[in-house]
């Protein structure tokens, strides 16, 4: 054991100092309960006021972690819930009251119907505060071995096939690994329209019940994968991450609009700059053209 590590054995007494009044986001583990940082059960041990996307799994939670509810009711807010349900949660903070939303798993609004209640929040002007934690997307990010300097979380696909077409060509180009959440059931269906939509020599990943006793993690291109997993019957909480698209070569007459464009309301050394960085070409090269391109 290094020097000042602490057992995981050892039972953790939660911090039940007073919460500030307003809003408290509160992420969960998205399979093993251990995952649950230590500031998340302080909230929870010492919030006025618990609600939960779904309150049978924070009851659940807080049982596993020791933490009673202490005569606490917990208020269910969920994609169902109506404005009356927001209003109230509003009220209650404004009262003075600190209240505790924990998601179902994860982190409070990727994917989760949290954000009405943050923008509602938000725009009264209330104070709100977040305990990070875990996350299905960035953790089938750190698993995935495809480049994370910048990554695009895309959610849910659309389930008809022909929206999803539409969404999936609007990523295509992205320069940036492509995240995406989808239901075992649709896996097979997505993976094929990826293949004809992003190409099917991308490398992708394939995450399936990540930090839970059964999780698997596929790598290979989208061909490989859709032919891996087209007779397969897959179930439990599933997350597809895609490379980013292959560089595109820019001919002189695209550099040349870019940089007219840029030329309106910069100096030539910065729209070469510009240029050089969003369309990847060399930035000698596009401040030579930009010497020969009309000021804006």
């Amino acid at each position: 054991m290094r020097p000042n590590s602490v057992s995981s054995d050892l039972p953790v007494k939660p911090d039940l100092r007073a919460l500030p009044p307003g809003l408290h986001f509160v992420s969960t583990p998205i399979g093993a309960a251990r995952d649950i940082t230590l500031r998340a059960l302080d909230v929870l041990a010492a919030a006025d006021v618990l609600v939960a996307e779904d309150t049978r799994t924070l009851r659940h939670l807080m049982e596993i972690h020791g933490i009673a509810l202490a005569g606490r009711s917990v208020i269910a807010y969920h994609d169902h819930s109506g404005p009356g349900a927001l209003q109230r949660l509003l009220g209650l903070i404004g009262e003075g009251k600190s209240v505790a939303y924990a998601s179902e798993a994860g982190t409070p609004l990727i994917s989760d119907p949290g954000f009405e209640l943050s923008r509602a929040v938000a725009a009264a002007g209330m104070p709100m505060t977040a305990a990070p934690g875990p996350c299905a997307a960035i953790c089938a990010l750190t698993v995935s071995g495809l480049p994370s300097d910048r990554f695009l979380f895309a959610g849910f696909p659309p389930a008809a096939q022909g929206a999803r077409r539409e969404f999936l060509a609007g990523l295509a180009g992205v320069q940036a690994t492509l995240i995406f959440y989808e239901s075992p059931k649709r896996l097979r269906a997505l993976l094929v329209e990826m293949a004809r939509c992003l190409g099917p020599d991308r490398a992708a990943v394939v995450c399936r019940e990540l930090t839970k006793r059964f999780e698997e993690v596929s790598r290979g291109s989208l061909a490989n994968l859709t032919e891996a997993f087209s007779t397969r019957d897959v179930k439990g909480e599933v997350v597809v991450l895609v490379d980013r698209a292959p560089p595109q070569t820019a001919s002189e007459a695209d550099i040349e609009s870019a940089l007219d464009a840029a030329l309106t309301s910069m100096s030539v050394k910065d729209a070469a700059t510009f240029v050089s960085q969003t369309m990847g070409v060399a930035r000698k090269i596009a401040y030579q053209i930009a010497l020969t391109r009309p000021k804006g």
